[in-house]
Parts: C-alpha cells; structure tokens; sequence
C-alpha cells in the first residue's frame, strides 16, 4: 500500500503541473473553459466551470494508476465527466492514450485542431515524473489495493483557478481567494466501511517563483488506517498562549446569516472566510483556523476523502454536521458522526448522490465540534 502512496504522490505533482501549464498559456486557456450543465452542474454557483485541465488531471490519474493497481480499476471515481464539447460541437471523450503522439491527436479534436497546445498539454501528461518523499518511502502499511477505492478532485476551487487572482498571504497565514486556492485531491478510502485511510493534497500554486510567472507548489499526505497515523505536516503550537485560547472560525462568504451570527456567540471566537472547500479544510490541517463549519450540502465526496484522510492522521477528522446537531438534541455529546466514502445517498441524481448533504465541520481537537454544535443546536 506504500507503493499506491508514492504513485499517488507523483501523479498529484503531475497534476499540478498540468494545471500551471494550462494557466500559463491564456488563449489556451480561454478555450478550455466551458459551462457545467444539467445534472453535473453544482446548485450552489450560478456559474460552475468545466476546464478540460479538470478532465485530463481526472484521466491521468486513473490511467496512471490503473496501469500500476489494475484491481482498482471501477474504483476510482472523479468529479468530472471525461466528454468534453470542441468549438464546432463534436462531442469527445478525453482518455489518457498510450503514446503520447496519440494523446496529442485526441486532444487536438478537442482544441479545434490546435496541435501546438494540445502537443503541450499531452507531453505534461506524459511526462515520467518521480516525487521523491523519505517518510512515504519507508512507510509500512498492510492494506490491499483491492480493499480500497479512490476519489479525485482534479482541480479543487476550479472557479479560483479560472479567474487566477493572484493574492498576497494575508498575516492569518491563508488566502481569502485566488490561484492558492486551487488544489488537486487524491483520497483513497476502504470499501468496505468507507472510512478515509489516505490522502494527497497538492497545492500547485502555493507561492510564486521571484523570477518570471511561474509558481512553485507544495504537497501533504496523511494516512490512518489502524496503529499507523501518519502525517508529511508536522502541527505547530502556537507561540502566543493567550492567541491559543481563541477560537478561529473558517466559513464560506455565502454562509447563512443565522449561522454566521449563532458562531459569533462563541467566547472569543473569530470568523474567517475563504474560498474553495478543499483549502479550507487544508487550512484546518495546517493549523491556521480551529475549525471550518459549511451548513449547507455543496460539498461532495471529492471535496473532503484527501483532506479527511490527512486530519485523521493528525488526530482531527470531518463530522457530519446535521448528525452531530440531531446528537446533540438527542444529548448525545461527543458524537463525531464522521463522513464516509462509499456509498451514495438514495433517492439522488447527479452529482448531488455523492453530496456531503448535512454540511460538515472540519477540525483537528473534537472538542470542538460540542462547542460548535451547542452554538447553532435550535438556530439553524
């Protein structure tokens, strides 16, 4: 299983760098963008983007990794349809080919004959890139391939990644918005329970390079799954005693009313705002807020599996907030009600089948969530 880790950990890099290649070419860009529609479309925007960079990550992966497990072939699942719609209005299924000249010519079609981009794009694919990492290396882990399945985010934030504004860190240490909020997620769960055991987060623009427009990314991986908790982040104690008996608060800019001001009743507690799920929990896992609470189902299991994976192996984990409120009301406390991973929810079509539907709360200390839950139980 230490094997499927560093594959993953590879194609997560060559993920990124699919990304920054399709940024850095704008007219490409331009083209590669199209509108989610029908039951692919996620309610919560009014406008939700398909980049043809979502589906060729999504493909790569699974063809990668297929080629290496071919019993996790039917286990590996994406957000992203892998039909994509050229300007002339052919239909095309983008597939990872074995050569790369093949690749290109399938590409091609869907990039109105533009060979010189779609030549650019397949040798990104293609390219035999290793990331090398000493702890996932000597890592032991006696699960099967064939226990386990895999949900992919290629571009986590995809409306960050389309509009590509390039912020500055901010002194709380995350982004609000912009390029850093974009992520590719690889979560690997068992298929049995569908309890998340293993996780990549690969951050392709975390900082820019000081010279010329490119980015330098960064990369945490976490696994649990037993004894072994292990984690490629280590956790820092804040260095202000009196900044630690704070509670930092992580929401959406779109979060209810309601909900905003029953957490702002929590004893020295301060909210926060970013964007995109998946860097809002990886905000969560780097220490920076205490917790991130989203009220409403437009999260999905693509969203959460890597990050999930990772705070588990951290001590942390992600709750089903709906369940932990009817807990509560119930006095239960301390109930986690942690999301799964493998199973759809009935009487749902679409992506909404594989939504996170009661909302969520991310945290790294569970003590947490009874003082989260206490604050909204009866408001919302």
């Amino acid at each position: 299983m230490a094997e499927l880790l560093r594959l993953l950990l590879s194609v997560a890099e060559k993920a990124a760098n699919v990304a920054r290649v399709c940024r850095q070419e704008a007219p490409l860009f331009e083209l590669l963008v199209q509108e989610k529609t029908g039951a692919d479309k996620n309610k919560k925007f009014i406008q939700d983007f398909k980049t043809l960079a979502d589906v060729v990550i999504q493909e790569m992966i699974r063809h990668d990794v297929c080629a290496q497990f071919p019993e996790l072939t039917g286990f590996i699942h994406g957000e992203e349809s892998n039909k994509f719609e050229n300007g002339l209005g052919e239909s095309v299924t983008v597939t990872v080919c074995a050569q790369e000249e093949d690749t290109t010519a399938l590409l091609a079609k869907v990039l109105d004959g533009d060979r010189a981009a779609a030549s650019l794009l397949s040798k990104a694919i293609h390219q035999d890139l290793q990331l090398r990492d000493e702890t996932a290396e000597s890592l032991q882990l006696s699960i099967s391939p064939a226990d386990v399945g895999i949900w992919i985010d290629p571009i986590d934030g995809t409306s960050q990644y389309i509009e590509g504004k390039e912020e500055e860190e901010p002194d709380e240490g995350f982004c609000p918005s912009g390029l850093p909020c974009a992520l590719v997620l690889i979560g690997v769960y068992l298929r049995a329970t569908g309890q998340p055991v293993m996780g990549v987060i690969n951050q392709p623009f975390n900082r820019k390079i000081s010279a010329g427009k490119g980015w330098k990314g960064q990369h945490i991986w976490g696994v649990s799954y037993g004894d072994v908790n292990v984690c490629s982040y280590t956790r820092c104690r804040p260095s202000n005693p009196q900044k630690s008996e704070c509670l930092s608060v992580l929401l959406s800019s779109s979060e209810r009313t309601a909900v905003k001001d029953a957490l702002a009743t929590l004893p020295n507690s301060s909210l926060m705002y970013a964007s995109g799920a998946g860097y809002k929990i990886l905000c969560v896992v780097q220490g920076l807020v205490d917790v991130y609470v989203l009220s409403e189902g437009s999260t999905f299991k693509w969203d959460s599996c890597a990050p999930h994976a990772v705070l588990r192996a951290l001590g942390g984990g992600i709750s089903d907030l709906s369940e932990c409120l009817r807990a509560h009301l119930n006095g239960h406390k301390g109930h986690t009600a942690e999301l799964t991973y493998h199973q759809p929810r009935n009487h749902s079509q679409g992506v909404e089948r594989w939504a996170n539907q009661g909302g969520i709360i991310a945290y790294l200390d569970s003590s947490i969530i009874d003082k989260v839950v206490a604050a909204l139980a009866g408001k919302i």
